[in-house]
């Protein structure tokens, strides 16, 4: 009889010390998903900043196309008061400013690519995980 005593104490001690786990976990998700929740906001804040990025990049590629029609028209100008050497280099300016301009539109439309879409992918990665760990603890002790 004796071993049956101690045989069910255990098992009280057991199902006790479960109790106080799914408390303490019950206890401890609010603070797991706040700290989710900030993680998602820091990382959309960290897509939001690329997404600038990449908008500062196209403004550059517009001002660069800006400054080669600009040099267009001063080489129109010298094609006129001069022969063809002057001209030749002026369109040669303007073609190496437009290929700058197409290389930083390139750059640019590739950061705005890494930031779109801007859902915080690692933070619902994360509490996908948190969720799949709570629900297998509760069904292993169910």
């Amino acid at each position: 009889m004796s071993d049956q005593r101690i045989s069910g104490a255990a098992h009280a001690s057991t199902e006790s010390t479960l109790g106080g786990l799914v408390h303490d976990l019950s206890q401890q998700l609010p603070e797991l998903i706040r700290s989710e929740l900030r993680l998602a906001q820091a990382e959309v804040a960290e897509k939001g900043k690329r997404a600038g990025l990449g908008i500062g990049l196209f403004s550059g590629a517009g001002l660069l196309a800006f400054f080669g029609f600009g040099t267009l028209v001063a080489t129109a100008v010298i094609a006129l008061s001069n022969a063809l050497p002057a001209w030749l280099s002026g369109v040669i300016v303007a073609v190496v400013l437009f290929a700058a301009a197409g290389i930083v539109a390139v750059l640019g439309k590739g950061q705005v690519q890494q930031a779109t879409p801007p859902k915080p992918e690692r933070a619902i990665e994360g509490l996908k995980e948190d969720v799949a760990t709570v629900k297998s603890f509760k069904e292993s002790h169910h």
